[in-house]
This record gives C-alpha cells, structure tokens and sequence, in this order.
C-alpha cells in the first residue's frame, strides 16, 4: 500500500504533467478546467481572480505557440491537508530564446477531486548589471 506521501507525490506530479499538456496545446478553456471556479492566479505580477478571469488572462498571452520543459519541482502536503507544488523549468514560446520559469499551485480537494485554488508565475530574467 502507498504511503501517504506517495500518494500526494502521484497527485502532484500527475497535475502538473496535465497542465502543461493543456497549457501547451492552448486550449484555455481546457487549462481553466483545472481551476476552482474562485481560484486567484498571479501571472508576472498581475493578479487574476476567479476561473473565467485567469482563461482570460492567458488567451491574451502574446504567442502562438508555446513548450514547457519541468526540470524540478516539489511537492508537499500543507497542514490542512491541501498539495503545494512549486515547480521549476524552461519554456520556449514562438521564435523567442528559451527561457526559465517558476510556477506554484495550491491544490485542495472538494467533492472528490483535486482543483487549483492558487497559482503564481513568474519567469526567470534577470538583469545583472541594470
């Protein structure tokens, strides 16, 4: 039998492999399903609230195409029994340079399934030297 952090690990990884399955192939709607209809997003700085808000938000975007890479993240259980993710990667957007990014969720389970409730973004660009 799987131990319990087994489990939150199998939860957690298997969120973020259908993220960016659906954030990769654009289909915003699609992404939005895995939202709480209240969830809060903060894209780069800009806070989203509420599902229809964060689809909103990320049709704007400005790409055509895009392709994350995870190269590590994180998983823990919060004590009030909610899956914390941070995850860590590169993406490539259009002809744009590659570039790092940083996400976390929030993940909570209501009525028998796991949403977002919370997500924060952010890419890695630094400036040394401004």
């Amino acid at each position: 039998m799987a131990s319990q952090e087994e489990v939150v690990q199998k939860i957690g990884e298997g969120f973020i492999l259908e993220y960016y399955r659906r954030f990769d192939s654009a289909d915003w709607r699609s992404v939005g399903e895995l939202y709480f209809e209240s969830a809060c997003s903060t894209w780069e700085g800009q806070v989203n609230v509420g599902r229809e808000a964060i689809i909103g938000k990320l049709a704007s975007l400005p790409f055509r195409t895009i392709q994350h890479v995870t190269t590590e993240k994180d998983v823990q259980l919060t004590g009030d029994n909610a899956i914390l993710i941070m995850v860590m990667g590169q993406l490539k957007a259009d002809e744009d340079p590659i570039m790092g990014f940083q996400q976390v969720f929030l993940l909570r389970l209501a009525n028998g399934s796991w949403g977002c409730t919370n997500d924060m973004f952010r890419l890695s660009i630094h400036n040394f030297g401004a």
